[in-house]
């Protein structure tokens, strides 16, 4: 459900003079990802954040670099970095999760911004681009964006589609903080029908 929201809406979502930035948070397991479908299908140009640093760690040489040199060789495959034996270290280990967030987090950013910049040039812009970014809130990345829609979920139902075994949602804002902070919040325990409508008004409200 849409939640109501009391700050008032930034100035800059008035002018069209270009594509008004959107991004989706949220936490894991709650449905980010099939939001950002959502928006897709209803015409906007979309990007996820995680798979620029599945990109980032496939391909990019200093990031490459980087890893071997704290992980060691045995954490590179045929294709780059081998995001499983990373995530077997990080995830027990918050000291080597902030290392990996700080390596990754300004490159993330940079493609981002990279990205907006290449759809604002297109002749034909769209009206929204529309960013999937897990640690928005986290990493101060609000401030980069026109609108933030916050999907959220029952803990159970989050479980169930995909199950945690680490302690990442403890270094997550709060979920209740998120939702007070987002210009748009959804509760995503219904139907994928359902999510399609929310995010169709989403979209019908952000381009009128």
């Amino acid at each position: 459900m849409q939640r109501p929201q009391n700050r008032p809406r930034p100035r800059r979502l008035l002018t069209r003079t270009r594509p008004l930035a959107v991004a989706i948070t949220g936490p894991i397991g709650a449905g980010k990802s099939a939001a950002l479908e959502a928006f897709a299908r209803h015409g906007a140009e979309t990007i996820s954040s995680d798979e620029i640093v599945h990109r980032l760690l496939r391909s990019d040489p200093e990031v490459r670099q980087e890893l071997v040199e704290r992980f060691g060789p045995e954490v590179m495959g045929e294709d780059g970095a081998d995001r499983a034996k990373i995530a077997e270290i990080v995830f027990s280990d918050p000291d080597q999760l902030d290392w990996l967030e700080e390596l990754l987090h300004p490159r993330v950013v940079r493609e981002n911004l990279a990205w907006r910049s290449e759809q604002e040039s297109k002749q034909e812009a769209p009206l929204l681009t529309v960013s999937e970014v897990p640690l928005l809130y986290e990493t101060g990345a609000e401030q980069r964006f026109d609108a933030v829609v916050v999907i959220t979920a029952p803990e159970r139902v989050r479980q169930e589609r995909r199950p945690l075994a680490d302690d990442r949602e403890q270094r997550l804002l709060p979920e209740d903080e998120k939702v007070a902070l987002a210009d748009y919040a959804y509760v995503n325990d219904g139907t994928l029908e359902d999510l399609d409508a929310f995010v169709a008004d989403v979209v019908g409200k952000l381009t009128a």
